[in-house]
């Protein structure tokens, strides 16, 4: 059992290693490649993502799951690598491997495409990109089968065991809160003065206060790194080299700021995990929606609370004059303004959600054949029109901000808002842990939550589903109460409600 267990993850090291290899390609592509060098970037990224597939999908790896799928006296560690290894074999195994390789060539060139398009604002150069992405999924749908819906299929690789049917629901109630909430505030009296965020800020200003920041999150720089891109991300290669990227505009205060914050939170889920998951295969995130649960709690339950700016306010004046005229109550109701926007990452906390409601629904209907990928533009403004109140002037500012869809992600926008139902749920818990911990925050301590989210979800990496993980951490299954209470007693407070 022992011998046999050391060539398994021996086995899987090997498709680390090329998963990792081929990440490293993907963040220079993203960050720092030469625009010549594109389309050869992409026939490598192909070809070791043809490799890593064989692996996945070998005889060899059939006779390790075959093997331990057999046993009953697995820990709790080793069934989930099975499982993991399990799933991952089946749905790779279905596709032909020259359809695999096409198709990750093909999010290269459309992950160009998309960067380029949003410059220009012009659908129309990414558009035949985006239809052979859709078309790629359509194809590989019918391989791996679906039951009810064939977004379900899709869902399930971000977030296992959510379903349409499960997210029509949660969502559904999420919009009727969040639309009752935004009509009390748009009759209330109180008006927020945003403006003064929109003063000049220089980059090497905003990268020094994000950084500053970021180290009292306890973000480990020696085992990461904040650079540009146009699209802030997260990628890591084992959790001794997390990677996150931000956008700097010198007229806008919050943008970067957040975001570094935001990618922060995911980074550090990837530094934390246990050092023993390494060759696993485990070592990553359980879901997107977890994920997401730890960037937006740091981004907004954690940095846009009244407590953390008691503390990073006077840094601000220090190193920004910008604010010397500024009241900490004006600073704290403009970073949490509720104002109906076009763009999904600069969105407030509260509408935030119907951004990726408009993402799902539009995927959703994609994927079932219901709408066409030419007639998007269109139906993208409708809908910002219908729920937000608010119309795209350019594609760069509707159909196009997001990378998503370039990079295949289909599937992956819901995690988004379920990521803010975690995160509300999982303050609930801390709350009663650390009774104590809005006045820690106010001190500038930050270590006691980190710590808390270390050893409740991080260590663990993909040890457990998201389904056990928040009932492992809270006691309770996903409960979307809690944030809709977050964010009536937020709000309320703000606007005089």
């Amino acid at each position: 059992m022992e011998a046999r267990l050391k060539e398994f993850k021996d086995y899987m090291s090997k498709i680390e290693y090329l998963g990792n290899a081929t990440g490293l390609l993907y963040w220079d592509m993203r960050v720092g490649i030469p625009k010549k060098g594109i389309p050869y970037r992409a026939e490598m990224i192909g070809y070791l993502s043809g490799e890593q597939y064989k692996l996945e999908t070998s005889s060899e790896m059939k006779e390790f799951i075959d093997f331990f799928t057999a046993r009953e006296d697995l820990d709790v560690v080793t069934k989930a690598m099975v499982d993991k290894a399990r799933r991952n074999y089946e749905r790779s195994k279905c596709i032909p491997e020259n359809r695999f390789k096409a198709y990750v060539i093909a999010t290269s060139h459309a992950e160009a495409a998309w960067e380029e398009a949003k410059e220009k604002s012009d659908y129309s150069i990414f558009l035949p990109h985006l239809e052979e992405l859709v078309n790629f999924n359509k194809e590989f749908l019918e391989y791996w089968g679906y039951e009810k819906n064939k977004y379900d299929t899709l869902l399930d690789f971000y977030e296992p065991g959510i379903t349409v049917e499960k997210l029509d629901a949660v969502f559904g109630e999420l919009r009727e809160e969040l639309v009752k909430l935004l009509e009390g505030i748009k009759k209330s009296e109180v008006k927020i003065d945003s403006s003064f965020f929109n003063k000049r800020f220089t980059v090497e200003e905003q990268e020094e206060f994000s950084k500053f920041i970021l180290e009292k999150m306890e973000f480990d720089f020696e085992a990461g790194r904040l650079d540009v891109s146009v699209h802030p991300f997260t990628i890591n290669f084992g959790n001794k080299d997390v990677r996150i990227t931000t956008h700097y505009y010198e007229n806008d205060f919050k943008s970067a700021l957040f975001s570094s914050i935001h990618e922060g939170g995911h980074a550090l889920y990837e530094q934390d995990i246990a050092d023993e998951l390494e060759g696993t295969g485990l070592g990553t995130g359980t879901s997107m929606g977890i994920h997401e649960s730890q960037s937006r709690f740091y981004e907004n339950i954690l940095g846009r609370s009244k407590e953390f700016w008691r503390y990073f306010f006077p840094e601000a004046i220090k190193r920004f004059p910008q604010f010397e005229k500024v009241s900490f109550e004006e600073f704290y109701r403009a970073i949490n303004e509720v104002c109906p926007s076009l763009i999904r990452t600069e969105a407030d906390e509260l509408t935030y959600g119907l951004h990726v409601i408009v993402r799902y629904e539009i995927e959703k209907a994609l994927i079932n054949g219901e709408i066409e990928v030419k007639d998007l533009p269109e139906i993208w403004n409708k809908k910002y029109v219908e729920y937000l109140g608010v119309e795209p002037k350019n594609d760069s500012e509707g159909v196009l901000q997001d990378m998503h869809w370039s990079g295949g992600s289909f599937g992956y926008f819901p995690s988004y808002a379920l990521g803010n139902l975690y995160g509300a749920q999982f303050l609930n818990t801390m709350h009663r842990d650390i009774p104590d911990l809005y006045k820690q925050i106010e001190e500038g301590n930050l270590s006691n939550i980190h710590q808390w989210l270390k050893e409740k979800i991080h260590l663990h990496g993909s040890v457990y589903t998201p389904a056990e993980l928040i009932v492992k951490v809270t006691g309770e299954e996903l409960n979307p109460k809690y944030f809709v209470d977050y964010l009536k007693n937020k709000y309320s407070e703000i606007y005089k409600l």
